[in-house]
C-alpha cells in the first residue's frame, strides 16, 4: 500500500470563520486568482470535483467526479507551513509560535552573532524579496547578516553568496535553531541565500528551513516504527526536522517537484510520498502575483495527469494545501483560510462528499488506516467514507 501526498503550499480555499483575529477576514485564495484571471483552466482538477469545493471561475461543478472532494479546518492557532503539515500528521497545537511583528529582542540577536561571528541588520517584519533590494548593498560591505521575520513564526537570515559562503549561512542558522528554544522557540529558521548586484538582487533556490521537531509522535513517527518508508518531496522533511523521514527529495521549484513525484510513482514502493509544491507560496502568493499563481495551478494540473495515470491498484492519492496565501489582498502574508482535499485512487469511490473535516488531523488518520498503522489520538479517518 503506497499513499501520495501532495501539499500545494498556500493554496486556500476560503477564510476560516476566525479569520478576523488573523487579519484575513474575506481571503479566498483558489476564488480570487480565478476571478482576477478570468477563470482558471484546470481540467484535472475539475473532474476530479475541484469545482465542487468552491464556485470558481472557469471551473466547472462536473456531474460525476472522478473523485472525493471536500475542505479541512485548521485547529490549531496559526496560518504557517509548520503548524499545517503537522496537525496533517496529527500533531494539534494548544498555542501558537511567537511572533515578532517589531523585531527580535536585541539582546537574543546579539547572543547569536557573538556566536557566529558576524553583526546583523534589519531585525523588522519584511518582504523578502524587498529587504534584501534595500539592504543588500549594506550586507555586502559590511559582512552583516539581514535578519528579518513576517507574520509568520519565523526567523530568517538572508546573505549573499558572494559575501557569505553557503554552509557558513547554513551553520549559522543551526546555531540560530539552538538558541531560539524556550520563550523564544519560533516555528522555523530560515536560510535566504541570494545573488545579483545592488538594485537586483535574486533570491537563490537553496533556501533552507530548520524546523522546531514536533512536540508529540506524528503520523510519520509511527510509520517509521513499524518499518514503513517515509519519502518526502521538496521541504517536507525540514519541516518535521528530519522525524520520522527515511529519504528527501529537495527540489528547485513546483516543474522539478512534479518530475520527482512522477519518477517515484514510476517504481513500485509502499509507504507514504509526502510532498509539498512550494511555488505558489514563495513565487506568487507572498508577492501578490494572482496571474502568476493562476499560471503555477494550470501548470500543476497539466503534468499532474501523468501523476494520476501512474495510480496503481492499491495506490491512494490526495491533494491539499496548508494554508491560504491570497495574492489579492494588501497583504503579503499568509491567510487563515480553509484548505481543498481531493482524494483519487483506483479503490477510492468516485464521486464522494467528503464535507467540511473538523481538522486537518483528520487526513493523517485516514491515511494512517489506509496504510495500515496505528492512528494518533487527533483526527478522524474518512476512509470508509471514500470506499463507501
Amino acid at each position: 500500500m503506497r499513499a501520495l501526498l501532495i501539499v500545494l503550499d498556500g493554496v486556500g480555499a476560503g477564510a476560516l470563520p476566525d479569520a478576523d483575529a488573523y487579519g484575513d477576514a474575506g481571503s479566498h485564495t483558489l476564488m480570487h486568482v480565478a476571478e482576477a484571471n478570468g477563470g482558471l483552466r484546470v481540467p484535472n482538477l475539475e473532474r476530479l470535483g475541484l469545482g465542487h469545493i468552491a464556485a470558481l471561475a472557469g471551473v466547472r461543478r462536473v456531474a460525476a467526479p472522478t473523485g472525493c472532494w471536500g475542505r479541512m479546518a485548521e485547529r490549531s492557532p496559526g496560518k504557517d507551513s509548520t503548524t499545517g503539515h503537522w496537525e496533517m500528521m496529527g500533531v494539534i497545537l494548544e498555542r501558537p509560535f511567537p511572533l515578532y511583528p517589531r523585531g527580535f529582542p536585541t539582546e537574543v540577536l546579539d547572543r547569536w552573532s557573538e556566536r557566529v561571528g558576524r553583526g546583523w541588520l534589519g531585525n523588522v517584519a519584511a518582504s523578502g524579496t524587498e529587504i534584501i533590494q534595500r539592504l543588500g548593498e549594506e550586507h555586502q560591505r559590511t559582512g552583516r547578516y539581514i535578519v528579518y521575520t513576517s507574520a509568520d513564526s519565523v526567523f530568517q537570515v538572508a546573505a549573499h553568496k558572494e559575501t557569505v559562503p553557503l554552509d557558513e549561512l547554513y551553520r549559522a542558522c543551526a546555531e540560530a535553531r539552538a538558541l531560539l528554544q524556550g520563550e523564544h522557540a519560533v516555528g522555523r529558521v530560515i536560510a535566504r541565500p541570494f545573488v545579483g548586484t545592488p538594485g537586483r538582487y535574486t533570491r537563490t533556490p537553496e533556501r533552507r528551513d530548520f524546523s522546531l521537531p514536533p512536540p508529540a509522535a506524528t503520523l510519520l513517527d509511527r510509520l517509521a516504527r513499524q518499518g514503513r518508508s517515509v519519502l518526502t518531496v521538496g521541504k517536507v522533511d525540514e519541516l518535521f526536522a528530519g522525524r520520522g523521514v527515511a529519504a528527501a527529495v529537495h527540489t528547485r521549484d513546483n516543474r522539478h517537484g512534479m518530475e520527482e513525484i512522477a519518477a517515484i510513482m514510476r517504481r513500485s514502493g509502499d509507504g507514504l510520498v509526502f510532498a509539498n509544491l512550494v511555488d505558489f507560496d514563495t513565487q506568487f502568493g507572498h508577492r501578490n502575483n494572482p496571474k502568476g499563481f493562476a499560471g503555477a495551478l494550470e501548470e500543476f494540473d497539466a503534468r499532474l495527469a501523468e501523476v494520476l495515470s501512474l495510480l496503481r491498484a492499491d495506490e491512494l492519492c490526495v491533494i491539499t494545501a496548508d494554508h491560504g496565501n491570497d495574492p489579492t489582498t494588501t497583504s503579503t502574508d499568509h491567510s487563515r483560510e480553509f484548505v481543498p482535499l481531493l482524494a483519487t485512487g483506483p479503490r477510492a469511490r468516485p464521486g464522494v462528499d467528503l464535507g467540511t473535516r473538523e481538522s486537518f488531523a483528520d487526513l493523517g488518520a485516514t491515511l494512517a488506516e489506509f496504510l495500515g498503522v496505528e492512528a494518533g489520538p487527533a483526527g478522524r479517518s474518512f476512509l470508509q467514507e471514500m470506499r463507501g
